[in-house]
């Protein structure tokens, strides 16, 4: 076995806001909806020329592969740039990523675009995120820290998605205090992570205004297949648990993770290495 075994999921459409609560916010399961942004000017509105006339000098921050690294990159900016140049540069393949950009605090015109459809309770104007990246860009595995549940939406460009149960999260080698593995699920190295054999997934692709339901908690890799971008909203979670657990995450976890790091980085991500893969033998 050289690779990992993936499950499909489900494309729906026409769903009730009960039929959609039942048959997968409260299974925790994913799926694609297919008509969620159905009424959205900005699929036919929003392209690179126009978002480069219209707000090519927002200064935005840009990401890259070193995002992750332990040490003094570790969750830190590459660069800030102008948003239009940023569109020249990834169109050229350049490897620079943007990560819950708010594009909206700057321009809330924009907000009109985006129709919050009936589905699910919750969803708010306050919290549009747009993701940016390049052809071949991919962010590595990783669940959202503040353990909402996410629906996500690619404007232009399509998106491969590699997502796992939080159940998962021993076989994938979570590291501690973080949100993070460091598993490379394209090129699994089964002897250096051998738990990673019985992990189960799912693998999606998705398409310009089709949108993942990403339940709250769940592992993701994101790979961009084409040069673009999406917008992501998100929804409370609806167990008290989950909300603690997020809240748990951004007031404490995180703060340790980030003082470790900055004090000790080589040895506090080695420190994390190892107790990851002796929680996966457990």
């Amino acid at each position: 076995m050289s690779h990992i075994n993936y499950l499909s999921v489900p494309k729906v459409s026409g769903m009730s806001r009960q039929e959609f609560k039942k048959q997968f916010m409260e299974k925790n399961l994913p799926c694609i909806l297919t008509d969620f942004a159905k009424d959205w000017t900005a699929l036919q509105k929003w392209n690179p020329e126009y978002f480069k006339k219209s707000y090519g000098n927002n200064q935005v921050k840009v990401y890259d592969s070193t995002f992750s690294q332990a040490g003094s990159t570790y969750m830190g900016s590459k660069a800030t740039m102008g948003f239009g140049e940023y569109l020249d540069r990834i169109a050229l393949g350049e490897d620079l990523r943007m990560f819950l950009y708010n594009i909206f605090s700057d321009a809330p015109e924009l907000k009109n675009d985006i129709t919050l459809p009936q589905i699910v309770k919750g969803l708010s104007k306050r919290f549009l995120f747009m993701f940016v990246g390049p052809k071949g860009a991919i962010t590595q595995i990783h669940y959202d820290i503040d353990m909402s549940h996410v629906f996500h939406t690619p404007i232009e460009g399509r998106k491969r998605f590699v997502l796992f149960s939080p159940q998962q999260s021993k076989k994938l080698y979570r590291h501690p205090f973080t949100v993070r593995s460091y598993v490379d699920v394209d090129q699994p190295n089964f002897e250096k992570f051998p738990a990673l054999k019985e992990a189960q997934g799912y693998e999606i692709f998705l398409n310009p205004g089709e949108t993942l339901f990403i339940p709250a908690g769940y592992w993701h890799h994101v790979e961009y297949l084409d040069a673009g971008y999406a917008i992501s909203l998100r929804a409370p979670n609806h167990s008290l648990g989950g909300k603690m657990k997020g809240v748990y995450n951004l007031l404490v976890m995180q703060i340790i993770d980030r003082f470790f790091n900055k004090l000790f980085p080589s040895q506090w991500f080695n420190w994390k290495s190892a107790k990851a893969h002796k929680l996966a033998q457990v």
